[in-house]
């Protein structure tokens, strides 16, 4: 769960720099290469600031706070024992250990080696600092943690039941299909496939939670990627823009069936503001959109 940032870059030469943000295209290898360094740069702050609202092993679906525990888009979580689950995007794997305490069998995969790190912190049961503390831990199996690209899975061909990503890659790679090919490769026959992304129609809005992000000020149907580029125009952030129908023309290319198409309500205990996400703007407008698909 991603927003644009205003965070300062300090290269390891040269001076501080704040990167430019614009609307251009960006291929898949520049999406890559800036995902993998924008996350290792920012993992520590993501995980102070949104640590205790995450928790260390929950599964929630968005800022709304959705949680998987109830709303079952996996299958009910006593179906889940057993399982082999690969979460892509998976940050600090915070929705594997929830899956692990179900009884499943995640595999806990990301882009970025500074999330798995923080993965590895929280497995160990260690705080981070300004974190505020949280419940601990129940006692789980150590979850295998990958460093991979999602649009090129390490893994064989049916290796999982279930796959799953809670805004983790999928809004940040500039060829979606070949991601959910590399999904449907990696699942058995009838296997599920959920993953969440900023919902389309927010593209359209200023990123911004108070009123000014209530008024249209871009064409819903501009594809252009959203990029931060350094002052060598080397992009430091990329985020893609699929509209809704393409987002689904999306799934069905890469070999699946749509299932279900969720949008999250903005629940009244919620009072937070996360980036452009808030309760103004969520009781108004879809902040997130969950797609439940399943492979033949």
């Amino acid at each position: 769960m991603n927003q644009e940032d205003d965070t300062t870059y300090e290269p390891a030469h040269g001076p501080a720099y704040e990167p430019e943000a614009t609307r251009r295209d960006a291929g898949e290898a520049e999406s890559s290469r800036a995902s993998r360094g924008w996350w290792d740069r920012n993992a520590d702050e993501y995980q102070t600031d949104h640590g205790a609202f995450l928790g260390d092993d929950r599964f929630v679906w968005g800022p709304e706070g959705l949680d998987e525990a109830d709303a079952g888009l996996l299958g009910p979580a006593r179906s889940l024992k057993g399982l082999d689950i690969l979460e892509i995007g998976a940050g600090a794997a915070q929705c594997s250990r929830w899956l692990a305490v179900q009884g499943a069998l995640p595999v806990a995969l990301d882009l970025s080696h500074r999330q798995l790190q923080h993965a590895l912190r929280i497995g160990e049961g260690e705080e981070a600092p300004l974190v505020p503390p949280v419940p601990p831990v129940p006692p789980v199996p150590p979850i295998p943690l990958v460093q991979a690209d999602a649009g090129l899975l390490p893994f064989r061909d049916g290796s999982f039941d279930i796959a799953c990503s809670a805004y983790g890659a999928v809004p940040f790679v500039a060829d979606p299909v070949n991601v959910m090919r590399e999904v449907r490769r990696v699942l058995r026959p009838g296997g599920r496939w959920v993953f969440s992304v900023t919902h389309p129609i927010r593209w359209a809005f200023p990123d911004e939670p108070g009123p000014e992000g209530l008024t249209v000020a871009a064409s819903y149907f501009d594809r252009t990627p959203y990029v931060e580029q350094d002052g060598q125009g080397r992009a430091v952030y990329v985020e893609h823009h699929r509209t809704l129908g393409d987002r689904v023309r999306d799934v069905v290319a890469g070999g699946f069936r749509l299932v279900d198409l969720v949008e999250p309500e903005w629940p009244a205990w919620n009072t937070q503001e996360w980036g452009g996400w808030s309760p103004l703007r969520g009781n108004l407008i879809p902040g997130t959109a969950i797609f439940v698909c399943e492979r033949d």
